[in-house]
């Protein structure tokens, strides 16, 4: 067997490898830097109020802690603070760096880091302007440490102040800001999450948003443009439609300057002009700026389109408008009418009365018929009296009752007469009431009363005198009383029929409780009932 020597077999590996224990580096020398400054210590700990744990004779005094806590630091000489968080306010003359570059005792004890912590709080928390850091001081204190602050009380001050989302003029101006950036993109561009964001935002200006309905605002979402005027003293025709002003200002050339469906403006021909550049100095005309609005969503009837009715001049420029056509206005409301009534003339002929009628006689029906909601347990008509409405179900269940004379039994065994209400039959989807208590001025012959939560097309008795005669004999012909034909007989035995099947079960109920409950402990039940 062959000895083989370490080291060359070490060398002759590969051209990477090297011996670690030959290859030698200079380490540049450590400079020890003192942990603790002694003689500071020392100067510390002499001072007159300290006590030290083996002292017996008493703690050490609220002003020597202080003292103690406001130098402690400097025993750690060139020791970097560590990161904190700057404060605008905060003197950088003081605090506890200050208070190390001074020199004796007295010197340190007459500076004032707690107080000035306390006081930058007490400002923050009053919300004096003073007292809000800005970006360029944050920037020139990052050179200087010594003015951050460690303490979680300098900055939670903050959070208790007014917040910006919350001051009216902020929360306007960012919705300005929100619909520009919006109606920088076309109608079809936009996305449902866009349209969503214009509603709620135009439902804040109450000139638009008290003159149409929901159903129309969402719709009329879609087709708002954003319209640029770049030059100065250019005419701005509000009959064309309803404008926001969301950049610029202008000056109204006409009064009214703005024109809604529920005020009655007359104009005047041919129309005077209050100024005719916006560059005037008279104060009885304003300017509108940011938010303000002009125009009409309807066209003035029998004036051109560039006639100088509800007419504006641009002052400052770039002017941008968030725009409603008025042709747009016009093609969606007839849009959501034609909607509306073909909705309606589908429940009226839904109910069984109206399936044979003609198409003109049911768009006259539609024409009159309003919604209106239930809830539950409500009594919409009291047998003997007059019906307030004609009414279609559009969804939900009624139930119609007729009162029935019986003998009640009392505690005491006695009987006596009284009036009992019988559920005769159900009223749901597809079926009305009321036509001839409403046209013949008849009391009900039975009462109504909503199962469920009711949606219903109503006609009231002063919108169907506006109907022809053909169309009020039409409805006496298809329709007639609920229950009309039925006898104290059959009601009578409906009454007893009823009582029966909930006696028999309540019966089955209790039986079924108590074989359930027999062998558990549950008061008022089974055994455990006695």
């Amino acid at each position: 067997m062959a000895l083989v020597n370490v080291d060359d077999a070490g060398d002759s590996a590969g051209w990477s490898r090297r011996n670690r224990q030959k290859t030698k580096h200079k380490i540049p020398g450590e400079v020890d830097t003192p942990a603790v400054d002694y003689e500071k210590l020392k100067w510390l700990c002499s001072h007159q109020g300290l006590k030290g744990k083996g002292d017996i004779h008493g703690e050490s005094s609220e002003e020597a802690h202080k003292f103690f806590m406001e130098n402690y630091h400097q025993i750690f000489p060139g020791r970097r603070p560590l990161p904190g968080i700057p404060l605008g306010n905060q003197d950088r003359s003081t605090g506890p760096q200050a208070a190390s570059k001074t020199s004796g005792p007295q010197v340190a004890s007459k500076t004032s880091g707690p107080q000035t912590a306390s006081k930058s709080s007490s400002n923050l928390s009053t919300g004096v302007p003073g007292s809000v850091p800005c970006v360029k001081k944050h920037q020139d204190e990052s050179d200087h440490p010594e003015s951050w602050s460690h303490e979680i009380k300098e900055h939670l001050s903050k959070l208790h102040k007014e917040r910006k989302d919350l001051d009216p003029h902020v929360i306007h101006a960012n919705r300005i800001k929100e619909l520009r950036q919006i109606h920088r993109k076309l109608p079809y561009e936009r996305t449902a999450a866009d349209n969503a964001k214009v509603y709620r935002h135009l439902k804040e200006f109450p000139l638009l948003a008290g003159q149409l309905t929901d159903k129309e605002l969402k719709e009329l979402c879609t087709v708002t443009q954003l319209d640029v005027w770049r030059d100065e003293d250019y005419t701005v025709f509000g009959n064309l439609g309803f404008h926001i002003i969301l950049k610029g200002s202008v000056v109204p050339q006409t009064d009214p300057w703005i024109k809604t469906n529920n005020m009655p403006v007359i104009f005047r021909s041919p129309t005077p002009l209050l100024t005719t550049t916006a560059f005037t100095d008279s104060p009885e005309i304003p300017e509108l700026t940011v938010g303000d609005c002009f125009g009409t969503l309807e066209k003035v009837e029998g004036r051109e389109p560039n006639s100088k009715i509800l007419t504006v001049l641009t002052k400052s420029v770039p002017c941008e408008f968030l725009k409603i056509s008025g042709n747009d206005y016009k093609r969606i409301t007839e849009h959501i009418r034609e909607r509306e009534n073909s909705e309606k003339v589908d429940v009226i002929q839904s109910c069984q009365n109206y399936h044979l009628w003609p198409r003109q006689s049911l768009m006259k029906l539609a024409n009159l018929l309003h919604w209106t909601t239930y809830p539950e347990n409500t009594v919409l008509v009291t047998e003997g009296e007059l019906c307030p409405f004609v009414g279609f179900i559009k969804s939900g269940e009624c139930h119609v009752l007729r009162q029935v004379q019986v003998m009640h039994t009392l505690p005491n065994g006695k009987q006596e007469k009284r009036f009992k209400q019988v559920v005769m039959s159900r009223l749901k989807s597809g079926d009305s009431f009321g036509e001839i208590s409403v046209l013949e001025t008849e009391p009900m012959t039975s009462s109504i009363v909503t199962a469920t939560d009711l949606e219903l097309g109503i006609i009231s008795p002063e919108r169907l005198k506006e109907l022809d005669d053909t169309t009020r004999s039409l409805m006496l012909q298809s329709s007639e009383q609920l229950c009309g034909q039925l006898s104290e007989d059959e009601i009578h035995n409906e009454y007893i029929d009823q009582e029966l099947k909930r006696e028999w079960n309540q019966f089955k109920h209790g039986v079924v409780v108590d074989v359930i409950n027999h062998r558990g402990i549950r008061p008022g039940y089974g055994k455990w009932s006695n």
